[in-house]
C-alpha cells in the first residue's frame, strides 16, 4: 500500500490539507506518535508526523500538531525546514533547535538562497561547495566566492558546473590551476569526471598538469575512462595523458574499462597502446575483471588483441577461476573456446570446477564439465568439488557432480568424506541425497569420526535421526546422545 495516495494522514501532509489532517486525527486508533519510514526521505530512519510536516513545508498541519498535540521539535525538524522552505516552520524550529551544516547542505539543496545567506551570515556555518556543484546551485557557489575570495578553492569545484566561463573568469583573476581538494582532485578531475570536454581543453590550455594524481593515485584519464567519456578520453591522451598510469591499487585505465563494460573507451585505449596485460596490486589483468563482471564482448576484444588468456594472478586464479566464480557461464565459454586450461589450479589446488561448487554456479559447472574439468580433482586439502557443494549445503550441485561420476565417498586429507561435510553443515537434504546415492554413513575420518559424530557436533538433530534412520553406527558419547532424545 501506498501510504502516501489515497485518504491517509501522510497524504494530508503532503499538501498541507489542514481538513483532512484533523479527520485522520480524529479517527479511532490515531497515533500521535507514530512514525513512517520510506526509501522517498533523506535518510534511513523512521520520521514523526511533526518532522514529515517539516518536510513537506506543512505549515497548517505542523501548527496543529504543536498546539493540540505538543508534538516536539526534533533536530530532524530543523533540518527538514530548510528543504522544506516554510519560513514560519524554520523560525519555529529555530527557537529549539541549532543549526548546523546538514541545515545547509539542505538550503543549497533547496535552491533557497535566502536561507543560505542566513545560515552563512547569522550563524557561521560555511556554504559547502560540494553540494552546490553536486545540486547545480551556482547561485550559493557565487556567494561563497563573494564572501571569502577563496579563489583556488572555487576553481576546483567550478568545473563541476560545466560552464568553462566560470572557469575562465577564476584562471584569470589568478587561480592556481592545480589546486587540489580533500580528495586530491585538482579542477582537471572533476571536468573528466563530469565528461565536460571543452573545460578539460581550457584547464589543459593553461597548464593543467595532466598526469597529476588525486588521493587515490587516479588521474583525469581514469576517472573519464570510468565515467565512459570516449571524447575526454581521446582529448586526454592527445594532450599526453599517461595511458598506463596506475592508480593507488595498481589499476591503470584499461583495468577501469573491463571492469566497467566500457568497450569503445577500451578499444580507444588499446589503440594507443594501452599494456593488456598490465597487473595491479592483486596481479589482475583487464582480462580478469572482464571475467569477473558479465562482461563477454570486452572478454572478447581483450582476448582479439592478445590478453594472455591463462594469466596469473597474486593467488594464482585465471581468469576462468573468475568466471567460474562469479557463474559468467558465456564469459567461462569464451575463454574455454580460446584454450583456457580447465584443470588450472590457484595457489590452494582450486580448479574452476572447484569453484562452481562453493557458489552454487550449477550451469557454469555443467559447461566445464561437458568441456573436460576432472570431476574428481582435489585441492591442497584434498577436497573435491563434491567435498565443496555438500559443506556448503548445495544439493543441486551435489546432484549434478554425482550424476557425472563424482566418487562420492573420497576421501580429503583429514579423512572426511562429503557426507562428513553434509552432516557438519546441518545440510540435511544434502545428507538424504548423499546416502541415497550410496555414501557410506559410517566412513571414519582420521580422528575415526562418522557423519554422525559431525551432527551431534552441531546440534543438527534432523539431520542425525536421518543418518541414525539410515543405519549410523549411535556409538559416541552418552553427552551427545542427549541432544537427540
Amino acid at each position: 500500500m501506498d501510504l502516501h495516495t489515497g485518504n491517509t494522514i501522510y497524504r494530508a501532509i503532503m499538501y498541507n490539507d489542514l481538513e483532512r489532517f484533523i479527520q485522520s486525527t480524529e479517527n479511532d486508533g490515531f497515533d500521535k506518535d507514530q512514525t513512517l519510514k520510506s526509501d522517498l526521505y533523506p535518510l534511513d530512519r523512521r520520521f514523526s508526523l511533526l518532522e514529515l510536516c517539516c518536510y513537506y513545508g506543512a505549515v497548517d498541519c505542523f501548527k496543529l500538531l504543536r498546539s493540540k498535540f505538543k508534538s516536539e521539535i526534533s533536530y530532524t525538524c530543523l533540518e527538514f525546514s530548510f528543504l522544506g522552505g516554510n519560513q514560519e516552520i524554520m523560525n519555529e524550529c529555530l527557537k529549539y533547535q541549532e543549526p548546523h551544516e546538514e541545515c545547509m547542505k539542505y538550503s543549497i539543496i533547496s535552491h533557497n538562497i535566502d536561507f543560505v545567506t542566513f545560515l552563512m551570515n547569522e550563524h557561521n556555518i560555511e556554504i559547502d561547495l560540494d553540494y552546490c556543484a553536486k545540486y547545480n546551485n551556482l547561485e550559493a557557489f557565487l556567494v561563497y566566492y563573494d564572501q571569502t575570495n577563496f579563489i583556488n578553492k572555487c576553481l576546483v569545484y567550478s568545473t563541476m558546473f560545466n560552464i568553462p566561463s566560470v572557469c575562465e573568469y577564476l584562471l584569470s583573476h589568478g587561480a592556481n590551476i592545480n589546486e587540489k581538494d580533500n580528495n586530491g582532485k585538482t579542477a582537471l578531475h572533476f571536468a573528466a569526471r563530469e565528461k565536460s570536454k571543452e573545460t578539460v581543453e581550457l584547464l589543459i590550455s593553461h597548464g593543467a598538469n595532466i598526469n597529476e594524481k588525486d588521493n587515490n593515485g587516479e588521474t583525469a584519464l581514469h576517472l573519464a575512462v570510468h565515467l565512459n567519456s570516449k571524447e575526454t578520453t581521446e582529448l586526454l591522451i592527445s594532450h599526453g595523458a599517461n595511458i598506463n598510469e596506475k592508480d593507488n591499487n595498481g589499476k591503470t585505465a584499461l583495468h577501469k574499462a573491463a571492469l566497467y563494460n566500457r568497450i569503445e573507451t577500451a578499444e580507444l585505449l588499446i589503440s594507443h597502446g594501452a599494456n593488456i596485460n598490465e597487473k595491479d596490486k592483486n596481479g589482475e589483468t583487464a582480462l580478469h575483471k572482464a571475467a569477473s563482471v558479465k562482461n563477454p564482448k570486452m572478454v572478447e576484444l581483450l582476448i582479439s588483441h592478445g590478453a594472455n588468456i591463462n594469466e596469473k594472478d597474486v593467488k594464482q586464479g585465471t581468469s576462468l577461476h573468475y568466471a567460474a566464480g562469479f557463474n559468467r557461464i558465456e564469459t567461462a565459454e569464451l575463454l574455454i573456446s580460446h584454450g583456457a586450461d580447465i584443470n588450472e589450479k590457484d595457489k590452494w589446488g582450486e580448479t574452476a570446477l572447484h569453484k562452481t561448487a562453493l557458489c552454487n554456479c550449477k550451469e557454469t559447472a555443467e559447461l566445464l564439465i561437458s568441456h573436460g574439468a576432472n570431476i574428481n580433482e582435489k585441492d591442497k586439502n584434498g577436497e573435491t568439488a563434491l567435498h565443496k557443494a555438500a559443506s556448503v549445503k548445495n544439493p543441486k550441485m551435489v546432484e549434478l557432480l554425482i550424476s557425472h561420476g563424482a566418487n562420492i565417498n573420497e576421501k580429503d586429507n583429514n579423512g572426511e568424506t562429503a557426507l562428513h561435510k553434509a552432516a557438519l553443515c546441518i545440510g540435511k537434504e544434502t545428507t538424504e541425497l548423499l546416502i541415497s546415492h550410496g555414501a557410506n554413513i559410517n566412513e571414519k575420518d582420521n580422528n575415526g569420526k562418522t557423519a554422525l559424530h559431525k551432527a551431534a557436533l552441531c546440534i543438527g538433530k534432523e539431520t542425525a535421526e536421518l543418518l541414525i534412520s539410515h543405519g549410523a553406527k549411535n556409538s559416541f558419547s552418552d553427552i551427545f546422545k542427549d541432544e537427540f532424545h
